[in-house]
């Protein structure tokens, strides 16, 4: 949690003012990809596992459907015991045979906010809310409606910012609504800075190997991005230690020679995507995504899926051609959700 203590602290604070009964408390974190959002939930959630309850959700991968965040609390639960018509339960679960009546709008989101105040019960909860910026509409409201209740709860919601969201503007009224209520907490994460990208490196290799030239040298190619940094350390091992400096066989500094097909399929393995993942939002085979990550491989002189996804975030490639991939993934993700 180097860079991060701060944030960590105010989140401890607030959770330590829910139990004292001082709730509710809304808590957004907000960030680019990759600057330790999920990390930091994750990292509160250590501390407060004496919640009695912790539900916590985020978007799908692809098209959005109504209740996403609730689907996925749902998922694998018992809900049994849940005083919530059973069909309208159906609806919120996202279960494949729902039934053929259908309830408006407004009643499915008073019965969604019925479902959560069941499973939350009397005690202190804690609702973690991932990745804000791509949940469907309808559990946008619902958090916005769940954060207006009087729950003993820590909700915590996770973000990019809203121009990278599926809704901008319904995404931006949200966060302002949240980050409105009284008492809030709003943290955004930037990237680090290089005296940190240092103690990073020192808790890796040793002070004695970390020297200020070699954290601005990282920080410089990693732009200080929490996610590329512990990329580049599990890629390359101790060889950061050496002067930071592209990786042999590995120059993406010119995609002139990649496909648009191959410049999405780049964009999405620096996502962190697999294969079938990638199928999915682009509405190819695998087998297709299997060829074009053949091709990159062979084009970029990557060794490995992994190593070109780095070298895809790092930043490294002329202007035009870093707008190609991230346009076009924009694209893809676009039609899938069409």
């Amino acid at each position: 949690m180097v860079g991060r203590a701060p944030a960590l602290d105010e989140l401890r604070r607030a959770w330590s003012r829910v139990r004292a009964g001082r709730g509710p408390v809304t808590a957004v974190v907000t960030g680019a990809p990759g600057t330790g959002k999920s990390t930091l939930a994750a990292a509160l959630l250590e501390v407060g596992a004496g919640a009695a309850t912790v539900l916590t959700g985020s978007a799908r991968l692809h098209s959005p459907a109504p209740y996403d965040w609730l689907a996925a609390v749902l998922a694998g639960r018992d809900t049994s015991g849940l005083d919530v018509p059973p069909d309208a339960l159906a609806w919120l679960k996202q279960d494949p045979d729902v039934p053929r009546e259908r309830y408006t709008p407004d009643a499915l989101l008073r019965i969604a906010v019925t479902t959560v105040r069941a499973l939350v019960g009397a005690l202190p909860s804690v609702l973690v809310v991932e990745d804000l910026h791509a949940l469907d509409p309808a559990s946008l409201s619902l958090i916005a409606e769940l954060a207006a209740t009087d729950l003993p709860v820590l909700l915590l919601v996770t973000s990019q910012p809203p121009e990278a969201a599926l809704s901008p503007q319904l995404t931006t009224r949200t966060l302002a609504r949240l980050g409105g209520r009284p008492g809030a907490v709003r943290r955004h994460l930037s990237d680090l800075l290089p005296a940190e990208v240092g103690e990073v490196l020192q808790h890796v290799y040793g002070a004695e190997v970390a020297s200020p030239e070699l954290a601005e040298a990282v920080w410089r190619r990693t732009d200080g991005n929490p996610y590329r940094l512990s990329e580049l350390i599990a890629v390359e091992g101790a060889a950061v230690c050496e002067i930071p400096r592209p990786s042999p066989g590995v120059d993406l500094t010119d995609m002139a020679d990649l496909t648009a097909r191959e410049r999405e399929v780049l964009g999405l393995l620096a996502e962190g995507m697999a294969n079938k993942q990638i199928a999915r939002v682009l509405g190819i085979s695998v087998r297709t995504v299997t060829v074009h990550v053949s091709n990159l491989l062979r084009k970029t002189g990557a060794a490995s899926r992994t190593e070109a996804a780095l070298w895809a975030l790092s930043g490294r490639r002329s202007g035009d051609h870093h707008v190609g991939w991230r346009d076009n993934h924009t694209v893809a993700r676009s039609q899938s959700s069409a």
